[in-house]
C-alpha cells in the first residue's frame, strides 16, 4: 500500500505487545520500516517482536511506558539498533472503569501517569532526538471515543483522552519548524484480546454501531500508518475517528 515510504524508518510503538499496537507495528514492519516494540510485559513483548521481526527490523524492550528514564532508554536503544528515530506511537495507556463517587486517587493517578505523562514525555524525547537528526518525523498519540461522547463510569479515562488530543494540537506550533507532525486517533469499540474475553462485546457493539460492527485492528492500524507515512506530514494537530460512525449517534452500550 505504501510502497517503500517507510523504508529506512524507524519507530518506537509503546503497549504493542498485542492487541492495536502489535498490528501497527506488524504492518509497520511489513512496509519497510524498523520498530522498537515496547510492552510492560517482557514475554509478551518478546514473543510479539518474535512474530514480526524479519532481518531484525523489530527488537523488544520491556519496561514502563510512563517513566522518563526508561523512555530515554527507548528513544537510545532505537537509535543504538536502527541508526536514528523518526516515528513514536504512543499507544500505551490503562482503562480502569469505576463509579465517579468511589473512584480512588491511586486509580486516577495510575491512569494520568500513563495515559497523559508516559505519551507526553515519549513525544517529548522523540522529538527532540529527530530535532537533533534535522530528520523530519511523526508522532502519534492514541486518543479514544471517549474522548469526544461521555462514557458511563470512564471519566478518568476520557479526560485523559481529551487531553492528548489538545496536546497534539497544542504541539504543532512547537514541531512544525522541525518537519515533525503530530495527530492522535480516536477508535471506538475495537476487537482485541481484551474485548473479546466479554461474550457480549461483539452482540452489543454491533447493535449500537451504524456500520454494523466493531472495528478490528487492522481497521485502526490502517489509520495509524495513514498517520505517520511521510506522504501524510502535511496533516498535523488532528484528530481521526476511527468508530463505524458511533460517535455520530452515541447510543450507550448500559
Amino acid at each position: 500500500m505504501y510502497s517503500n515510504q517507510f523504508k529506512n524508518h524507524v519507530a518506537i510503538i509503546t503497549g504493542a505487545g498485542q492487541g492495536i499496537g502489535f498490528e501497527i507495528a506488524k504492518q509497520l514492519c511489513a512496509n519497510g520500516a524498523s520498530v522498537l516494540l515496547n510492552d510492560v510485559d517482557e514475554k509478551l513483548a518478546q514473543q510479539a517482536a518474535a512474530k514480526i521481526s524479519t532481518n531484525r527490523n523489530c527488537i523488544a524492550l520491556a519496561g514502563d511506558a510512563a517513566n522518563a528514564t526508561f523512555i530515554q532508554q527507548m528513544v537510545d536503544e532505537a537509535v543504538k539498533n536502527f541508526g536514528r528515530l523518526t516515528i513514536a506511537i504512543a499507544n500505551a495507556g490503562i482503562t480502569l472503569f469505576g463509579d465517579f463517587f468511589e473512584y480512588k486517587p491511586e486509580a486516577l493517578q495510575s491512569v494520568m501517569n500513563l495515559n497523559i505523562g508516559g505519551s507526553f514525555l515519549l513525544e517529548q524525547a522523540t522529538a527532540k532526538q529527530i530535532k537533533e537528526q534535522n530528520s523530519g518525523g511523526s508522532i502519534l498519540l492514541m486518543s479514544s471515543v471517549t474522548g469526544h461522547q461521555a462514557h458511563k463510569n470512564l471519566a478518568a479515562y476520557g479526560i485523559t483522552k481529551a487531553a492528548l488530543e489538545m496536546l497534539a494540537k497544542t504541539l504543532v506550533i512547537e514541531l512544525s519548524p522541525f518537519n515533525i507532525s503530530i495527530n492522535a486517533i480516536a477508535p471506538g469499540a475495537t476487537l482485541t484480546e481484551r474485548t473479546t474475553e466479554d461474550e457480549e462485546y461483539i452482540k452489543t457493539w454491533s447493535r449500537i454501531t451504524p456500520m454494523g460492527k466493531p472495528a478490528t485492528v487492522e481497521d485502526i492500524a490502517n489509520a495509524a500508518l495513514f498517520m505517520v507515512a511521510p506522504s501524510s506530514r502535511h496533516i498535523t494537530g488532528q484528530s481521526l475517528i476511527i468508530d463505524g460512525g458511533w460517535t455520530s449517534v452515541s447510543p450507550s452500550p448500559y
